[in-house]
């Protein structure tokens, strides 16, 4: 690339409006455009309005590498299908996209999840450990707090008091996201779940239960990819690890313990402000830190909160207040709805409460998305 990169961006939420604050520090990058579908004329506030646009062909046509951040899955698809048909690298921060239809595109393209959200930490922290000689058993994610079924009215108090959109709000307090983020790390890094909806156990010490998820990976025979609640423990994540035996008395000189399970955290993950490490990694040939595989193993359900009745409409599944993510193996699982495909969706059939909805259960307007789906699972069969 040119010793100036064009970069676009697609998203003015929280993390595009923080990423193009950054990218405008960079000498060595310069912000062309931003696509947005708000009425431009209302963003007065938005840091600079004359890089905006609603033209995905001029986004296109302007960039040389772009950052998808909108957090949609149906529309982040149809704009990095464009992308990669133009021969453009892609960096998302959009698991929900990645675990969806990312495949689609690995197989297309050049398409990677960047650092500063769970999973592409934990890309990167895999990375550093492997170079350092350990051998991961468990990719972990540590999650404060869980509540299958909150409610709208503590759901609008946290998403008005953290600035966050009410559905994000909601898929962070009810699993999904966490459960997104496990199935993607799981298909990215070559690992597998334990069972269906992740063993998510509860701890006030890290280092003993990553033990048991450690010992669980060993009986299974392979990496696993799970999140722990743990309040006390910072917002990061960790990978359990074992080393060759002849390491033991220097490890534990550094203070990682008797082992052979040996607990290394990152304690914190800086969205938007880790995007520009990716970019950078990318501008200079660093090749793909993390996507979802081209013959995924595990995809997120859509599980009922509560019975849903012939004729219900839903609007987006993710966030919702009907239905819920749960992480499965797609063998076995082969009929259900991938929750990021669920959008203005409508029940055909009753759903009950804890049943995971499946394709004969709902109608599904046509999307690249679901067609991007379809793809993947058709040429993946062998495979699963």
């Amino acid at each position: 690339m040119d010793s100036v990169t064009k970069i676009g961006i697609i998203g003015t939420g929280l993390i595009g409006n923080g990423l193009a604050i950054e990218i405008k520090k960079q000498s060595d990058l310069e912000l062309t455009k931003v696509l947005t579908r708000r009425e431009i004329k209302q963003m007065s506030a938005y840091p600079y309005p004359e890089v905006l646009t609603n033209s995905v062909e001029e986004l296109i046509n302007s960039c040389q590498l772009v950052v998808e951040c909108s957090g949609d899955v149906l529309y982040g698809t149809e704009v990095i299908d464009q992308a990669i048909k133009a021969a453009i690298p892609v960096i998302t921060m959009n698991a929900e996209l990645q675990v969806t239809t990312g495949s689609y595109f690995a197989r297309r393209g050049f398409i990677t999840e960047a650092e500063g959200d769970q999973p592409g930490c934990l890309a990167a922290l895999h990375e550093n450990v492997v170079q350092m000689g350990f051998e991961p058993l468990v990719y972990g994610n540590i999650k404060g707090f869980l509540k299958l079924d909150p409610n709208l009215k503590d759901m609008e108090y946290f998403s008005k008091k953290n600035g966050v959109r009410l559905g994000m709000t909601t898929s962070f307090t009810d699993g999904t996201k966490v459960q997104i983020e496990q199935a993607f790390v799981a298909n990215g890094l070559g690992a597998g779940i334990a069972v269906d909806g992740l063993l998510a156990p509860q701890t006030d010490d890290l280092n003993k239960v990553g033990e048991e998820l450690a010992m669980t990976a060993e009986r299974l025979g392979y990496p696993i990819s799970d999140f722990v609640i743990a309040p006390k423990a910072p917002p990061g994540v960790f990978i359990m690890a074992t080393h060759d035996p002849r390491q033991k008395d220097a490890l534990r000189y550094y203070k990682m313990g008797e082992g052979p399970y040996y607990t290394l955290l990152q304690n914190y993950h800086l969205c938007h402000l880790e995007i520009m490490k990716t970019i950078k990694r990318v501008i200079h040939g660093g090749g793909i830190l993390l996507n979802n595989g081209i013959t995924p193993s595990v995809s997120v359900a859509a599980v009922a909160k509560r019975t849903l009745q012939i004729g219900e409409q839903v609007t987006k599944g993710i966030g919702s207040f009907q239905v819920r993510g749960e992480a499965v193996k797609i063998a076995g699982n082969e009929a259900h709805v991938p929750i990021g495909l669920l959008v203005n969706a409508v029940v055909t059939r009753e759903v009950k409460v804890g049943e995971i909805l499946t394709f004969d259960d709902v109608i599904l307007p046509d999307s690249m998305a679901l067609t991007a789906y379809q793809e993947t699972i058709k040429d993946s069969a062998v495979q699963i």
